[in-house]
């Protein structure tokens, strides 16, 4: 989760010179999840961070450096984690500093 330069299960596998199922099973025995679901989780933890500290982001620029097809696919997965858009989760969190 420390290198925001995997953000695909892909990028795992050249990074860490394995295959791909070695991947899945070692990550599913340390964890109990999948590769795609620890980089999913970060690559939405890296935009709530970027919408909570207090500057509005470029989505669409966003997505593309996280790894996303574009900013729709970025927002509904941030939607199904976090709970709520960006824009919402960001004026909420400039709410809750004040």
């Amino acid at each position: 989760m420390a290198d925001r330069d995997i953000v695909k299960v892909d990028d795992a596998v050249r990074k860490f010179g394995i295959n791909k199922r070695t991947l899945q099973r070692l990550i599913n025995e340390d964890v109990g999840v999948s590769p795609k679901w620890v980089i999913r989780r970060s690559r939405i933890h890296e935009a709530a961070l970027r919408a909570a500290d207090g500057e509005t982001p470029d989505w669409a620029e966003l997505a593309a450096e996280r790894g996303y097809f574009d900013q729709a696919h970025l927002i509904k997965d941030f939607k199904t984690v976090i709970g709520c858009l960006p824009s919402q989760y960001a004026r909420q969190q400039i709410q809750d500093i004040r």
